[in-house]
């Protein structure tokens, strides 16, 4: 990712909740974790990770079910209480402040493609990663796999939490 130029509408099946996001994420996530597989019933989960006030809610409202992960320390899932899809999840680590947005909820889902694959090592045998394509075993170091203007955004957010 070169810019945070952009904005994504995305929503729920029903088109109760609706939302925007007012950049780029700072990174996307396809993880073919045995979690995600089981909470998406899919074969993977795509997760564009954002800044939370780079989300606006523009119509409806999300609910919170709190569910277990691999972590132990949980994971917070935003549902449309009418038709019930995920929109977006908080995860322990990165707490409120980042959300993790589904990529299959936004209108226009082909515009954010993964930047990396995780949990590889449980990824379904019959799908094929696209040659060339960062994928690592199991998670990564961000130092790494991040472009320096996603580490000095999370950088950013991290300071303005402490």
């Amino acid at each position: 990712m070169t810019s945070t130029t952009g904005t994504f509408d995305g929503g729920c099946t029903c088109r109760h909740v609706r939302y925007r996001m007012t950049s780029r994420p700072m990174f996307v996530h396809c993880c073919h974790c045995r979690w995600c597989q089981r909470e998406t019933g899919s074969a993977f989960a795509l997760n564009a990770m954002i800044e939370a006030d780079r989300v606006e809610l523009s119509s409806g409202e999300v609910e919170v079910v709190e569910t277990p992960s691999a972590s132990g320390r949980g994971q917070r899932i935003w549902r449309c209480p009418l038709c019930r899809v995920a929109v977006w999840s908080n995860y322990a680590g990165a707490g409120d402040a980042v959300r993790f947005m589904r990529v299959g909820t936004l209108d226009e889902p082909d515009r954010l493609p993964p930047d990396i694959h995780i949990f590889t090592m449980s990824k379904q045998p019959w799908v094929i990663l696209p040659e060339g394509m960062p994928a690592v075993r199991e998670y990564y170091k961000p130092k790494e796999m991040w472009p320096p203007e996603s580490l000095a955004r999370f950088v950013a957010l991290k300071a303005a939490r402490a």
